[in-house]
């Protein structure tokens, strides 16, 4: 594991992908060089900010660039999509973290994201690609305007199953009816990699199952400090207690205790609802005190 000091790191690229969801590029060429796919970062918009676990969804190692895609539902990541524009700059940004995907041992697989996980789950694409497997990648949105990185995976997947909730794109439904359609086109799949939701990841586990194909997914459990001293991010793997930020974030999805994650997870909701809705209330009285502060039109002379 390679760990950046806390500095301020430049923003040199952004993309709002849906109006709940934007990429972020940030400088930093020694994270560049050394992230794999699979580790996560630690970020702090600010030096009085909350510090967030963030997955790496691509990084350059000739631009020293990383790519970090981030869903505003909280009070950070709403804030972090108001104030991290190009030009500006992170605080603190340390990583890369996790133990990377083991890639390069399966012939045929296939990788799929949900929703906000589909940003994550391409540098795995791209890897095992790059190590000469065949590469199947099924994608599930809500519907056909959050679809994001369908160019990016055509190009270096052999085949893309896009599934929408409402069937505005590709065909209708979960992603689980993606892959009951590549198992059924190609019984031979040497593994599975899923990467959103609890929700989803528990689906697609339960999908390759009864098949007994091979089943990786990635953890989010509630992370505080990503060295494992917190114990904040255990998480239940068949008899064993796991810490997801030094023993993970993946793990066998058929061994995965799914209903304790998730209970895990709404754990802090009312503190985190009522952190949100303290910043919205500050963000709606800064912006009535600057709209009293802008001078009066000027009255047109007669």
């Amino acid at each position: 594991m390679s760990a950046a000091q806390l500095s301020d790191f430049e923003i040199v690229a952004r993309e709002d992908l849906s109006p709940a969801t934007f990429l972020l590029e940030v400088r930093h060429p020694m994270m560049a060089k050394a992230a794999r796919a699979g580790q996560f970062v630690i970020v702090m918009s600010h030096a009085e900010g909350e510090r967030i676990p963030l997955t790496i969804a691509d990084f350059d190692r000739a631009r020293g660039t990383v790519t970090l895609v981030i869903q505003a539902v909280g009070k950070t990541t709403r804030e972090m999509q108001q104030s991290c524009t190009v030009g500006g700059t992170l605080y603190g940004l340390v990583g890369p973290m996790g133990v990377p995907s083991p890639i390069g041992q399966a012939r045929k697989v296939v990788c799929v994201g949900g929703g906000l996980g589909v940003a994550p789950i391409f540098p795995q694409a791209r890897g095992f690609k790059e190590a000469g497997a065949y590469v199947i990648a099924v994608l599930g949105f809500r519907s056909k305007d959050l679809v994001f990185w369908e160019d990016k995976f055509r190009a270096c997947c052999d085949e893309l199953i896009l599934c929408t909730d409402d069937g505005s794109a590709g065909i209708k439904g979960l992603v689980t009816e993606g892959i009951r359609q590549a198992i059924e086109k190609h019984p031979d799949i040497d593994e599975v990699v899923a990467i959103g939701p609890p929700v989803m990841m528990k689906g697609c586990a339960e999908a390759t199952r009864p098949h007994g194909i091979r089943t990786i997914v990635s953890l989010n459990p509630i992370m505080v400090d990503g060295t494992g001293m917190c114990g904040g991010c255990r998480v239940k793997i068949g008899d064993e207690v796991k810490f997801a930020c030094v023993d993970g974030p993946d793990f066998d999805g058929h061994l995965v205790d799914f209903d304790d994650l998730m209970t895990r997870l709404r754990r802090y909701r009312s503190e985190e609802q009522a952190a949100l809705e303290r910043w919205s209330e500050q963000c709606r009285l800064m912006a009535a005190a600057d709209q009293k502060e802008q001078p009066a039109p000027a009255q047109a002379k007669r």
